[in-house]
């Protein structure tokens, strides 16, 4: 597998764009016998296994408490403080709400996000009747490697994401992916256009997609991470995931404000302190801006 080094990387070849013949020699697979127990331990080396990785899980505690991590979370709660100690009651409540909505906020979307991972981890496939040595094995799908050739009947969750090599009447169900609730019919021919979405690439099946009719073989491509399930998963995985470019912005943004807030209060304090004024009379003072 000398010429596969580069993939599931930004330089993988598009799949769809090459022909059945282009993706084997990429593999150096002969479409007949499968790859041998050398390639096979090489590309459970260099890929690992065909899984998606669970991410260590946050307990409730921590969700909540994170929510209160960001400079302006604090510098309201600390608002909030002061305005109780001076008796303004109803910007007290006021910005408590805004804080307590905020954090529900983010920690029912963290929710959301773990429980998406737990069921696109859940679509995987348990097995896969691949091609090896020349044998038809069934083996646990987590044990797929790029090369491998996988038989494929109706009925199958799809193991990996599949560069068709051959198809009889082979139709999958997409929706996981594309949302269409229409089958897809699957053909072999070469697809020119680069750009593409899944439900376009008519040559290739993908990882946790189901085939509804038909038969065929394909040679897998991608494996995890790095299948198209993956990189969902990847994407629900970032910290950041939950938020808009828009709102990484703004929050930014309120937090170059926030620190110019406090400096000028600061400022404000120390002037009033060096003209003889009570240190109470200018911290209250201070902190009204």
């Amino acid at each position: 597998m000398t010429t596969a080094n580069n993939n599931n990387s930004s330089s993988s070849p598009e799949w769809h764009t090459l022909t059945s013949e282009q993706a084997l020699a990429y593999w150096e697979c002969d479409p007949q016998q499968g790859l041998s127990d050398t390639q096979i331990e090489q590309g459970r080396e260099r890929y690992g296994r065909n899984t998606i990785p669970e991410k260590a899980k946050r307990g409730v505690g921590r969700i909540v408490l994170a929510q209160f991590s960001d400079l302006m979370i604090l510098i309201l709660l600390g608002a909030a403080v002061i305005s109780g100690i001076v008796g303004d009651v109803e910007d007290t409540v006021a910005i408590l709400v805004i804080v307590f909505l905020n954090a529900v906020i983010g920690a029912v979307q963290e929710f959301r996000a773990q429980r998406a991972l737990a069921a696109l981890r859940m679509m995987a496939a348990p097995e896969a009747k691949v091609l090896r040595d020349t044998q038809v094995r069934v083996i646990a799908a987590d044990e797929l490697v790029p090369g491998d050739i996988v038989l494929i009947d109706a009925g199958i969750v799809v193991p990996a994401d599949l560069r068709l090599l051959e198809t009889s009447e082979l139709q999958a169900d997409e929706a996981i992916l594309t949302g269409e609730s229409v089958t897809v019919e699957k053909q072999l021919e070469t697809i020119a256009e680069v750009s593409l979405s899944p439900g376009e690439k008519t040559n290739m099946l993908f990882k946790g997609t189901q085939v509804t009719r038909g038969r065929g073989k394909g040679i897998v491509v991608a494996t995890g991470l790095e299948t198209e399930i993956g990189r969902i998963a990847s994407l629900l995985h970032e910290e950041e995931a939950g938020k808009t470019p828009l709102q990484q912005r703004l929050a930014a943004f309120g937090s170059r404000l926030s620190l110019f807030v406090l400096g000028i209060c600061a400022l404000i304090f120390v002037a009033g302190l060096l003209r003889g004024e009570p240190m109470v009379l200018m911290f209250l003072t201070a902190v009204s801006l």
